[in-house]
């Protein structure tokens, strides 16, 4: 039985009448492209770049650690309440293994983290929302981790930077993710009613229950170029209201013409900026308990 050529090796190019083999270009530098302008943006410039579009400015998205490694100074950043996690309060089917998933795939127990830090030696609480995780929805244990560090906060005269990126409540965990709101609004309330400074970092998306709550409270609110910030969503408004909406709406740069933000600061410049209304705002005994 003549042997199938169809089973045989190729000849590699060394073999006389044979193809050259596949030959992994080692020099080929990775990319990712821009969901704005579609620039191929070098991984690696990337990185250097704080995940910013060199083109076009556009913000990648960033995890919570990423964010708080570019923030706060080496090292400096001590986690608070990292064993507090999501439970199955009202029983919603999949719910559960839905939480199982997220944790693997964001690394993160919870949709949030939270700690003490320096920024350029100015110490600080600081939340930062972890959008892998259910896109940053705030359920119970967002709140609790955030109403927590506002207490922590006020108990050591320590000004609290908050960074949101959230889809909004969590519906799995229906009435008690939307009582956050509350919750995280009477800590605030209490933080700021003890003379304390709170400034948020709005980022992109910024949206429903976090929107209503904790996220737009700050004393000053400041926010990434480009970022979606708002209650319901475009399309639902443009439905209820049946009107076309103005160009960009919802976007930073609309929010600040018309007063709701107070700043939008690129990437690069927003530990700097935070670290000048740090030491502005503050207090005697804030170096004494803090860090």
């Amino acid at each position: 039985m003549p042997f199938n050529p169809m089973f045989r090796k190729p000849k590699n190019e060394l073999e006389k009448g044979g193809r050259p083999s596949k030959r992994v270009e080692s020099d080929v530098e990775m990319t990712q492209n821009c969901p704005s302008c579609g620039n191929a943006n070098p991984i690696a410039e990337l990185w250097e770049n704080l995940h910013v579009c060199s083109n076009c400015g556009y913000c990648f998205r960033l995890t919570a650690r990423q964010r708080i490694g570019y923030l706060t100074d080496r090292d400096s950043f001590k986690e608070l309440f990292a064993e507090i996690e999501s439970r199955d309060p009202i029983g919603f089917p999949g719910y559960s293994d839905k939480l199982e998933q997220m944790k693997k795939t964001a690394r993160e127990p919870e949709a949030v983290v939270c700690g003490v830090a320096e920024i350029d030696e100015e110490p600080c609480a600081m939340f930062v929302m972890e959008p892998y995780f259910m896109m940053g929805s705030m359920g119970a244990a967002v709140g609790e981790k955030i109403t927590r560090l506002f207490e922590y906060a006020e108990e050591r005269t320590l000004p609290v930077i908050g960074c949101t990126v959230s889809g909004g409540a969590r519906m799995q965990e229906g009435i008690v993710s939307l009582m956050q709101m509350a919750k995280t609004s009477g800590a605030v309330k209490r933080h700021s009613s003890a003379g304390n400074f709170y400034l948020t970092l709005l980022t992109d998306p910024t949206t429903g229950g976090v929107t209503a709550s904790f996220a737009m409270q700050g004393d000053i609110l400041m926010a990434e170029p480009g970022a979606i910030i708002g209650f319901a969503g475009a399309r639902v408004v443009e439905q209820t209201v049946r009107k076309k909406l103005p160009p960009g709406f919802q976007k930073a740069e609309l929010l600040l013409e018309h007063g709701f933000v107070d700043m939008i600061v690129p990437r690069a410049d927003q530990k700097r900026i935070i670290s000048s209304l740090l030491a502005m705002h503050k207090r005697r005994g804030s170096d004494e308990d803090g860090v």
